[in-house]
């Protein structure tokens, strides 16, 4: 008999959070406050109504065919079953030397069917200059092979998946063209065991959004 236990795999979004230079930070404020509210309901009685103004790449983000390609779904077109309770592997590439991740890192992993996590470790610089400088990223080659070995999603604790200095973002253009949704700014995959566990990246059904925040997460179960 066993128990599972979930790791929480995102960032926290808060007022001010800068994702992704040049893109503006997320505002979180009182849409109506509790002090606000008490005029509203019977003595003792109060709410709060929050919101929030934020672009859709902010935090840990999904994104979906749509956001590369106009003929694409969007997040509102997933199917729960491309984005919750995937079996999942890591691939650890965390202390390599080269910012580059090709299809080396991948061949020795069979990720037919999977989410494949890719651990850089560049999650250790969330909300610093150096995150946005010189992180590492797939190259089109390893694409190319996640593509054709039958990879389901894949996801990464970096700034971005492609090198932010190629224009043509071969890595998305290749992943959401065959439908592969992609996860970017992960985090804490060090918690997580090479395989065995079921991973989770659910964004809200928004039609018209091609990238939209997630919850992301893994399962793990436990012998007791």
């Amino acid at each position: 008999m066993g128990t599972t236990r979930c790791i929480d795999l995102s960032h926290t979004i808060e007022d001010g959070l800068i994702t992704y230079k040049g893109l503006p930070a997320p505002i979180v404020c009182d849409h109506l406050s509790r002090e606000q509210s008490r005029a509203l309901y019977a003595e003792g009685t109060e709410f709060h109504i929050g919101r929030i103004t934020m672009v859709a790449n902010t935090g840990t983000y999904i994104d979906s065919p749509y956001h590369r390609y106009a003929d694409g779904k969007d997040v509102a077109g997933f199917d729960l079953d491309e984005v919750a309770e995937l079996d999942g592997v890591v691939v650890r590439v965390a202390g390599m030397n080269d910012r580059a991740i090709d299809r080396d890192a991948f061949t020795s992993i069979d990720v037919r069917g999977n989410a494949v996590l890719v651990h850089t470790g560049w999650d250790r610089h969330w909300r610093t200059d150096a995150y946005f400088e010189g992180h590492p990223f797939l190259t089109e080659d390893a694409a190319l092979h996640l593509r054709d070995s039958g990879a389901r999603l894949v996801g990464i604790d970096s700034l971005n998946i492609d090198d932010t200095a190629d224009p043509r973002r071969p890595v998305h253009s290749i992943l959401l063209r065959a439908g592969i949704p992609t996860v970017e700014h992960l985090c804490g995959l060090e918690q997580l065991p090479d395989a065995a566990f079921r991973f989770s990246a659910v964004p809200v059904k928004v039609k018209g959004m091609g990238t939209f925040p997630v919850r992301a997460y893994a399962a793990v179960g436990e012998a007791v």
